[in-house]
């Protein structure tokens, strides 16, 4: 995964923005910080959170968000570090704002 000043994806700036953008774009990662927003899981507990995501897969997002430090392993899995949980309540607000945006469409969650 790359980190801030480096060129992502639809921007050769590397502002953390844009990093940040690519990062929780990326397929997976936003599931993984999700499903960890609450609990440390271990890794075959938040595998079978993210629909038995691939053991690989699983790996190397793991690997690239303890690069970013988003994820560390604690005594029985993973968890968010400080800077991850404070992403998580961010993406917790975009996600009750997404909820009334939807609402203008009539979406009923399922």
């Amino acid at each position: 995964m790359k980190k801030p000043g480096e060129k992502v994806r639809g921007s050769s700036s590397g502002r953390p923005v844009m990093v940040l953008f690519d990062v929780l774009g990326q397929r997976w990662t936003m599931r993984i910080l999700w499903e960890l927003r609450n609990e440390e899981l271990s890794f075959r507990k938040l595998r079978e959170r993210c629909d038995n995501i691939s053991p690989s897969i699983l790996n190397g997002r793991l690997t690239g968000l303890k690069a970013l430090q988003f994820v560390e392993r604690g005594q029985s899995g993973y968890r968010l570090t400080d800077v991850g949980k404070e992403l998580a309540q961010q993406l917790i607000s975009l996600c009750e704002w997404a909820d009334r945006w939807g609402q203008s469409f009539q979406f009923k969650e399922r």
